[in-house]
């Protein structure tokens, strides 16, 4: 069966090229219900835009680059599933660039790719989007780009942003175990270079605070995003007189290797030791016991980011007072991880 074509999509719908093109093209100058009988012929029909000669045929481009540098696949698959939805909303092609945020020439490399592919914008995950000296010389030689950074406000600058309040989820988080009962809780960090790190460690801080209870060095051991890490500075604090009876490890995947080497050193969760997570990954909700953790719809972030990319780069096309940043807080899921014995 051959593939439907724009000639099909018009003639089913009754309308002319130039309309199905402006639907297409999300151009506000098309009556709503015309667009809706538009779209209903294209989702009938299967009918996907030819990206490649779409780009090459005029002097605007429909394609889009996501760029990251981040070592869990379970963030960035569901990064690339939110940028791909809104692409598809939209009618842009999605171009995906792994790469080392700690380049010497991550600049060059960004705007070749830009060039070189004839990208419309940049969407750029952490840590390059924490990175104020890549995404100023990307500002500065004019290509357009939506940062996704962990801040507990608005960031400064004029590229639009999601910024995703991991100060607040965190502090959530540590109130949750004091609230069962625990003074004593570890907090195992992830690389300093993602901001998160700061950000869910500056809430656990804020939390003990406000008991009154000051966070201790000790208990806040620098580290890894990975189940190894999390496993062996648990395996230390397991190993000491006056072990935590609680830990909040920087993402779920360290919380996973904390469980197991909780697990390892003789003791039981929770009834010993209670342990949190965060980012709701498949790490938390497949152990045993499952793990409370604060959610972060990573793909819907993902794909608001993108319509915030179009927004600035074709007013037209969205709401032309659209704010310039957008906030997302994590929501705390409370699992039998955290139960009090």
């Amino acid at each position: 069966m051959s593939k439907a074509t724009i000639k099909d999509v018009a003639r089913v719908a009754e309308v002319s090229l130039k309309t199905v093109s402006r639907v297409i093209n999300n151009e506000p100058t098309v009556k709503e219900s015309t667009r809706k009988k538009v779209r209903a012929v294209i989702e009938e029909l299967k009918y996907q835009p030819d990206m490649s000669a779409r780009n090459l045929r005029g002097n605007t481009s429909y394609a889009i680059g996501l760029v990251y540098d981040n070592p869990n696949p379970y963030y960035v698959v569901e990064v690339q599933e939110g940028v791909l939805q809104a692409c598809r909303e939209m009618g842009y092609s999605l171009q995906i660039h792994p790469c080392n945020a700690d380049s010497e020439n991550i600049v060059e490399e960004l705007c070749d790719l830009v060039r070189h592919s004839r990208l419309a914008g940049l969407v750029i995950a952490p840590p390059i989007s924490e990175d104020a000296a890549i995404t100023n010389a990307l500002s500065a030689r004019g290509i357009h780009f939506v940062r996704i950074v962990s801040a507990a406000e608005p960031p400064k600058g004029d590229a639009p942003c999601i910024y995703v309040n991991d100060r607040a989820a965190a502090k959530s988080i540590t109130s949750h175990l004091m609230d069962k009962g625990h003074q004593d809780i570890a907090f195992l960090a992830g690389e300093e270079e993602h901001h998160s790190t700061y950000e869910r460690r500056e809430g656990y801080k804020i939390a003990l605070a406000d008991k009154g209870i000051t966070a201790r060095e000790a208990l806040m051991l620098p580290g890894a995003y990975s189940f190894d890490s999390g496993f062996e500075r648990t395996m230390q604090l397991m190993q000491q007189a006056n072990r935590p009876t609680a830990i909040f490890g920087c993402n779920d995947e360290i919380a996973a290797g904390a469980l197991a080497a909780v697990k390892t050193s003789g003791f039981s969760v929770p009834s010993d030791v209670a342990i949190a997570g965060f980012e709701n990954s498949p790490f938390s909700q497949q152990s045993r016991p499952p793990m409370t953790t604060a959610a972060q719809s990573i793909g819907e972030i993902a794909r608001q980011a993108m319509m915030l990319l179009i927004a600035r780069m074709r007013p037209q096309s969205g709401d032309p007072g659209a704010a310039q940043a957008s906030e997302f807080v994590p929501q705390l899921i409370e699992r039998p991880s955290t139960q009090r014995p």
